[in-house]
């Protein structure tokens, strides 16, 4: 089994986000959400890099929201989906070659799905049209979701070469193509520069439920067996 080099250090950094039309980030600056991985290069070193080790997360569905909004796992992860409202849901997703669908399920349980693909899945539920996140399924341990200042760190980086790639929901796959680069980790680990992510050109695209069919009008939860009326 490979083993952290002793000299393991954390590559870390910050992103901000450029012509957002998202009223959050306009107004109060909040980076939250950019995935940003590292794949080691194939020669990178001898022994290889460590194998995956599947984790076991929790993304709630809570007021009408996933949370939370943006997660990053290894693949072969599982992911939670308990139910906090008072209200049925149905989380499903038909992205990234893996398929899923928790089915209708009432308030107070859950729903759990292995996420074995690597991927960006986008996440949706079959009632509430609004309600949205994103499982970001990487094959690689080396990993980090940015907090609201646009901060990220990645633990327990050893030295060698990685291609940083990165995720943001509201850019375009050109754009982020662009920020991709190959790095060189010391010893120690590596402060990166200042990355800026646009969001130039984005659309946000509407969805159609898990039968591919339009939502009706307005979500009727006193339709399902227990909601509260």
């Amino acid at each position: 089994m490979w083993l952290a080099h002793a000299a393991a250090g954390p590559v870390g950094g910050s992103v901000e986000i450029s012509n957002s039309q998202d009223p959050t980030v306009r107004r109060t600056r909040d980076y939250t959400g950019v995935v940003l991985w590292l794949e080691p290069v194939e020669h990178n070193a001898e022994p290889p890099a460590p194998p995956l080790v599947p984790k076991h997360e929790r993304m709630i569905q809570k007021d009408k929201h996933f949370l939370p909004h943006v997660m990053a796992v290894p693949v072969g992860s599982t992911v939670d989906f308990p139910n906090l409202d008072p209200i049925y849901h149905n989380a499903f997703s038909n992205f990234s070659g893996q398929t899923f669908d928790t089915g209708l399920y009432k308030p107070g349980t859950s729903r759990s799905e292995s996420f074995k693909v690597p991927g960006i899945m986008r996440i949706f539920c079959n009632i509430h049209p609004t309600m949205s996140a994103i499982i970001a399924v990487l094959p690689t341990p080396f990993y980090a979701v940015t907090d609201a200042l646009g901060r990220f760190s990645i633990p327990a980086v050893p030295p060698g070469e990685y291609e940083l790639r990165i995720f943001h929901e509201r850019s375009l796959p050109d754009v982020l193509k662009f920020l991709e680069r190959r790095i060189t980790v010391p010893d120690g680990g590596l402060s990166l520069p200042l990355i800026s992510i646009s969001e130039t050109g984005y659309i946000p695209a509407a969805h159609f439920n898990k039968y591919g069919k339009e939502y009706p009008p307005v979500a009727n939860d006193s339709t399902y067996p227990g909601a509260r009326k």
